[in-house]
């Protein structure tokens, strides 16, 4: 039984892998900004929080729980929050770039530091980045904010794992092609993704659980299409 931090979890991706490890009887925390998650009022396994994954402060409650019902232990951290806009480059603000930069970059790297105390060097943290941040894959215009923070996430698993490969944790980032969520439906009313959200979910909880076992420090292209 791991205990495993998903953040994002109240749709798409996050809320199908706290289903996925839930139903697998490992411990979950659920983070948010929006937690209102009926389906898991009666799974023991499961505890939720909303809170801003930006704020420092806001990590005390997770922290008190990890401190009193984890035994100060953190076997898989998942960061998997982030927003996307779709707009011109020359239409989106700096304000507009701060927010995505807040969510995509700035809210993993606190919850990895926030994180790290209790993770063992046997823990796994697994950062969600985009085929849109991976070198050389055809972008899409519009998403100028929202992959060039998927970058900024790919370099640093990349550097944290250099950082840590004595100690542990492992650290690997997954580029995901299109996946059909909320927030790409918002973005592209119009395009159909070819992967479901739960279908993905699977995936990732399974890499979560095991893929640190071959892997640290690794880009893994998750994507039957370019991007």
């Amino acid at each position: 039984m791991k205990n495993i931090i998903v953040t994002g979890s109240s749709s798409g991706i996050g809320n199908a892998l706290v289903h996925y490890f839930s139903d697998l009887e490992h411990n979950v925390i659920g983070i948010s900004r929006n937690n209102d998650l009926v389906e898991f009022s009666k799974r023991s396994n499961v505890q939720l929080f909303n809170i801003d994954i930006t704020s420092a402060s806001a990590f005390a409650e997770v922290e008190n729980y990890i401190k009193t019902s984890w035994n100060s232990t953190v076997d898989i951290l998942i960061n998997n929050a982030g927003q996307l806009v779709h707009s011109p480059f020359d239409e989106t603000s700096l304000e507009t770039f701060k927010t995505i930069y807040d969510a995509n970059v700035f809210g993993v790297v606190n919850m990895i530091q926030q994180s790290l105390p209790y993770l063992s060097k046997d823990g796994h943290v697994v950062n969600v980045s985009s085929m849109g941040g991976v070198q050389g894959s055809m972008k899409f215009a519009g998403l100028s904010a929202y992959s060039s923070s998927k970058g900024a996430v790919i370099t640093l698993t990349e550097l944290l794992a250099e950082e840590y490969k004595e100690s542990g944790p492992s650290f690997n980032v997954l580029a995901l092609g299109a996946v059909q969520t909320k927030m790409l439906e918002k973005a592209f009313p119009d395009f159909q993704a070819p992967v479901t959200a739960k279908d993905m979910a699977a995936y990732i909880g399974n890499f979560a659980l095991t893929g640190h076992q071959f892997y640290n420090g690794k880009l893994l292209q998750v994507s039957s299409t370019t991007p």
